[in-house]
């Protein structure tokens, strides 16, 4: 398993476990599905820790599945789900404030 350099600013801001590292991914490319391994990948998480909180994401709507291609299934981060949504924004909430202080140390007083 690859350790992840720079942690982004939600796994900062929240923790570092692997439910928190696949809702991080899943954030930064729900415009995308994907099959469970690339899931897991992705998230720098095993697939065997990811297996036990998978069917708990599907469970609560946090994922859905998109398709089949041969025997992979594919899923995608349900931004239908209201959950989903505030986490989002929650991430684009914290990119924001991290970009005004990053402009208010720029702008000279």
């Amino acid at each position: 398993m690859k350790v992840k350099e720079n942690k982004s600013l939600f796994l900062m801001q929240f923790g570092d476990t692997p439910q928190l590292r696949v809702l991080d991914f899943l954030i930064d490319n729900h415009f995308f599905d994907f099959p469970m391994t690339e899931i897991a990948r992705g998230s720098n998480v095993s697939y065997n820790s990811f297996k036990l909180f998978f069917y708990d994401f599907i469970k609560q709507g946090i994922l859905i599945k998109t398709r089949k291609i041969g025997k992979s299934d594919y899923y995608k981060f349900n931004m239908e789900n209201s959950f989903v949504k505030n986490l989002v924004k929650l991430d684009w909430m914290l990119a924001e404030k991290v970009a005004d202080k990053t402009e208010e140390q720029l702008v000279p007083a």
